[in-house]
């Protein structure tokens, strides 16, 4: 029988435990997202996953924000989280740090997510982009590369939140932290 798990019995950890855990050594940048359930959904995400931080840019909302808190049922209270009014002061910002850094786009001479091969001991940012425009093409020429999800629908793009959800899996895979 497939019985749920009861909360108690999915040996969730605390916020400060969260707060002192190790983190998968990937950073999500938000560039001009407008939704805020977008944001909220995201910051979800990356507790799900231990990302290292979000990154918000530009338009995108920052916490505490009751329209965020929505979808990141306090998430947002737990997940690093820096705002930068520039994407590209972020992105300058992240290199210096040592980063590894993709947009999330559709590009000439854009690697398919299933194709990408993370190096041992690197960190990354990964770029995910306005709901309409996408990652800015600035943003795009400053990035290492570019990384796409392959559509074989009528439409040519993700949700953000969705798109997050794919990659932060992804990476978390391919940097071993799901077997």
């Amino acid at each position: 029988m497939n019985r749920k798990k009861l909360v108690t019995e999915m040996g969730r950890i605390s916020g400060d435990d969260f707060r002192n855990a190790e983190k998968l050594p990937l950073v999500v940048v938000l560039d001009n997202v407008r939704s805020l359930h977008n944001v909220g959904s995201v910051f979800r995400t990356s507790d799900a996953f231990r990302v290292q931080k979000i990154v918000l840019c530009g338009i995108t909302a920052t916490p505490p924000n009751t329209e965020i808190h929505k979808t990141a049922l306090g998430a947002e209270d737990v997940v690093e989280w820096q705002y930068f009014q520039s994407t590209d002061e972020a992105v300058a910002m992240l290199r210096e740090e040592g980063y590894r850094i993709y947009s999330i786009e559709l590009c000439d001479g854009s690697i398919a997510l299933q194709n990408f091969n993370t190096l041992p001991g690197e960190r990354y940012a990964v770029i995910l982009g306005n709901e309409v425009k996408g990652v800015q093409q600035s943003v795009v020429d400053a990035s290492d590369g570019a990384i796409e999800i392959p559509q074989f629908g009528t439409k040519h793009s993700l949700n953000v939140s969705v798109t997050a959800g794919m990659v932060i899996w992804e990476f978390a895979k391919k940097l071993g932290w799901v077997e």
